[in-house]
């Protein structure tokens, strides 16, 4: 089995706020959908968080290496597509659409030998996974209301992260972490990201220290991204002096990036993006190296419903993975695929044990958030 083309679609339309300070619009293109099709007419999904423009342009350069490869060797044809782009840096938009097309191939492979993709990562530790409802922060009422529908909604864990956090003083942000434990309750995991790879960020690593004494207070299960993703002597200085856990690694592509992160224990959890590192395959790979260093792998998802099924089936094949980020409200998580999301009665999500990744797109809501190009026909 061959790879025939690549397609892709931009979704636009009902861009959810991403907390950043130059703030996204409805129609802002950060998340573009990928679809390998083959000679025998099977097609595979990926998502990649990036611009529909850059992942376009990327294929232009890759596209001469990747089409006729075979079709069912996923973590070969990566690596072959990263050796051979090394030169035009590793990371940025050529490493986030291999991250696409990367989770595609898994998909491909699953349908065609019948197995869930997390079976073929190496087994399923897990069949369900609890989703942590992502929300972004606001005034304390306002935030509150929101979260207090979310406990409705059967929601048990929930990360508060960006807005006004880090960003005006500490009494605002003790005020939002205190509201915010009242609506969710003394029982619910409550995790708290700084954002610290927003435009700009000024905290540093007193304001972390000093800001991790606080959220302890609150019983908060980890700290995210409180400093800027560089500074890695800091974040082994917080980690270590830390009362609540350290998170971070959104921003880093690629195997190569995280490992002296991994090695100097920069972080309790390593948070790798399946939809920008470099897809399943990098992110499975980081996981193992996060293991052997003491590292737990919670995968960062500001996500499609594909780059959130990517994620159940990578969390089935991690033995330490038991949550993954669900961004909330967003129609490209609840309208956009067929798969059943719904919370059980703990909490949880079922992780799909259909061939492939578990998700099919909805072709009205395709066609409503995408430009209507012709991305499963085959």
């Amino acid at each position: 089995m061959k790879i025939r083309e690549v397609r892709t679609a931009g979704l636009r339309g009902a861009t959810p706020l991403g907390g950043w300070t130059e703030e996204l619009r409805p129609d802002d293109v950060v998340h573009t959908l990928v679809a390998v099709h083959t000679d025998e007419d099977v097609v595979g999904l990926g998502s990649v968080f990036t611009s529909e423009n850059l992942v376009r342009a990327a294929l232009d350069v890759i596209s001469p290496l990747l089409l006729g490869e075979s079709a069912l060797e996923p973590e070969r044809v990566a690596e072959k597509l990263h050796q051979n782009t090394f030169w035009l840096g590793r990371g940025g938009a050529i490493t986030h659409t291999i991250s696409g097309i990367d989770t595609a191939l898994w998909d491909i492979l699953g349908q065609t030998t019948g197995q869930p993709v997390g079976r073929l990562l190496g087994g399923r530790y897990r069949d369900r996974v609890m989703p942590y409802a992502s929300v972004l922060m606001d005034e304390p009422v306002r935030m509150r209301a929101e979260l207090e529908a979310l406990r409705e909604a059967g929601f048990r864990a929930y990360k508060i992260g960006w807005g006004p956090f880090g960003r005006v003083d500490a009494q605002t942000d003790e005020e939002i972490v205190r509201a915010a434990r009242e609506a969710v309750g003394a029982d619910a995991l409550l995790a708290v990201d700084a954002g610290g790879s927003d435009a700009h960020w000024a905290g540093d690593y007193k304001w972390a220290l000093r800001t991790a004494a606080m959220l302890d207070q609150y019983d908060v299960a980890w700290f995210e991204e409180a400093l800027v993703a560089d500074a890695l002597e800091d974040f082994v200085r917080l980690r270590d002096a830390s009362p609540v856990h350290i998170s971070g690694g959104e921003t880093l592509t690629r195997r190569q990036s995280f490992t002296p992160y991994l090695q100097a224990r920069a972080w309790d959890i390593v948070q790798p993006d399946v939809t920008k590192v470099g897809g399943l395959s990098e992110a499975r790979r980081i996981g193992w190296l996060a293991q052997e260093n003491g590292v737990k792998l919670i995968p960062h998802g500001w996500n499609t419903v594909v780059g959130l099924a990517a994620d159940l089936q990578l969390a089935s094949a991690i033995p330490g993975t038991d949550l993954v980020e669900y961004r909330t409200g967003s129609a490209y998580i609840d309208e956009l695929g067929q798969a059943d999301l719904k919370l059980d009665q703990d909490g949880m999500l079922e992780i799909p044990d259909v061939p492939g990744l578990g998700v099919s797109l909805d072709g009205d809501a395709l066609a409503r958030y995408t430009d209507g190009s012709s991305l499963l026909d085959v």
